[in-house]
């Protein structure tokens, strides 16, 4: 019999009874949408976590102050020490040929007021490159510079949470805010960077580092250096030529633990990037499970409409029909219903992907690999699971098989 013909008799066969053919494609359905909405998330979840700390810039190491341990030996955590300064930046970047430029930072959380309205946000005193160091400029007005730097200057740039949180109606450029009672003019408005993991990075307030320590926290110390390095495959040299050059700053001897903490940002990106890899992975097997059940479903309903075409296939046998027509047949509705299934899952796993962007703001991205697996997977368990099935209708004994009842 021709494969047109069969396939022809298996579709009229499943048309025929159109509850059945749908509940069986459901499970098919499910797994591949499954599949999709899955590999779609972990994939923008990657994607995004990448870009984000890429921006930050990958050539970027971040050196932090190390834990304090009290007299009775209780640790107070990492970035309690006090010892790091404006001038070990300085040190670094006149030191380090390789190191293109150092900004330095010391951030608290602090109220700041503008008119009626206040907010608890994060104040942070940078140093004027801070903008070139960390790829991050304003989108209005501009970023203070040396002479504010100098002068402790009562300038401040919004990050965008804080300006519309503070100035919803009108222009923040020239208005006064106040910052533990001192009175600072905003010049500037930062370019929106969006919330990470753990918190909105727009909701911040830069003002001059001089300005902080001084004015407004009464410190001498910072809380991190970040150091821009000429090219990414420079990071290991100058990471072991900053931890030197602090540990004889800092009086430091040979085998004594540091006072500070150095973190490379390329080694955050591809960490971030293997947790990322494994979550959508684990996420891939789990909607694979899914897809494999449906694929079992199939095998149940076919063996179970083996069972009740077993008069039909005597009928079609005694006439004529070899074991070759009726395999052919059974494997082809079982294809086709997975393959159905497949189709619709993939439509249903896009709208699901898309959702999931609309309603919960999640980061996502179809990729046609995501696509091509899903499908393939599909057609696959079709083939995998229809075969048995087939080959049991195809091997009944057409006297047996139409003496059944």
């Amino acid at each position: 019999m021709p494969l047109r013909a069969g396939a022809r008799i298996a579709l009229r066969a499943l048309v025929a009874n159109p509850l059945r053919s749908v509940l069986t494609g459901l499970g098919v359905i499910i797994g591949v949408a499954a599949v999709v909405t899955t590999i779609s998330i972990g994939v923008g979840a990657r994607e995004s976590t990448r870009q984000q700390i890429a921006a930050l810039g990958t050539n970027l190491l971040t050196v932090i102050p190390g834990r304090v341990s009290t007299p009775g030996g209780v640790g107070q955590g990492v970035g309690a020490a006090q010892s790091l300064t404006v001038e070990d930046g300085e040190a670094i970047a006149a030191g380090i040929p390789a190191v293109e430029a150092v900004a330095a930072e010391f951030n608290r959380s602090a109220q700041v007021v503008a008119g009626s309205r206040n907010d608890l946000t994060n104040v942070s005193g940078v140093t004027p490159n801070f903008p070139q160091v960390r790829n991050w400029e304003p989108v209005e007005g501009a970023f203070f510079g040396e002479e504010e730097m100098r002068s402790r200057g009562r300038v401040a740039v919004l990050g965008k949470t804080v300006a519309e949180s503070l100035f919803p109606e009108a222009d923040p450029i020239g208005q006064p805010i106040r910052i533990n009672r001192v009175i600072f003019q905003v010049i500037g408005v930062m370019a929106s960077k969006g919330a990470s993991t753990f918190a909105d990075r727009d909701d911040i307030v830069f003002i001059p580092l001089s300005s902080a320590q001084k004015r407004v926290f009464g410190v001498d110390h910072v809380r991190a250096l970040y150091v821009k390095v000429r090219a990414l495959e420079q990071m290991e040299a100058v990471l072991g030529q900053v931890e030197s050059l602090l540990l004889g700053r800092h009086r430091i001897a040979d085998g004594g633990e540091p006072d500070f903490l150095i973190r490379n940002q390329a080694d955050v990106v591809q960490a971030f990037q293997g947790v990322n890899r494994t979550i959508t992975v684990l996420l891939a097997i789990i909607a694979a499970v899914s897809l494999l059940v449906g694929g079992i479903g199939i095998m149940n309903i076919m063996l179970v409409s083996v069972t009740e075409r077993t008069r039909e296939i005597g009928i079609r046998k005694a006439v004529g029909a070899t074991r070759r027509d009726i395999l052919l047949q059974f494997l082809v509705e079982a294809v086709t219903l997975s393959v159905t299934g497949g189709l619709l899952g993939v439509a249903l796993g896009i709208g699901a992907t898309r959702a999931v962007t609309a309603l919960a703001g999640w980061a996502t991205l179809i990729t046609p690999a995501a696509v091509a697996l899903a499908f393939g997977f599909a057609a696959g368990v079709g083939i995998l699971f229809g075969l048995y099935p087939a080959q049991r209708a195809g091997r009944l004994d057409p006297i047996e098989a139409l003496r059944a009842e």
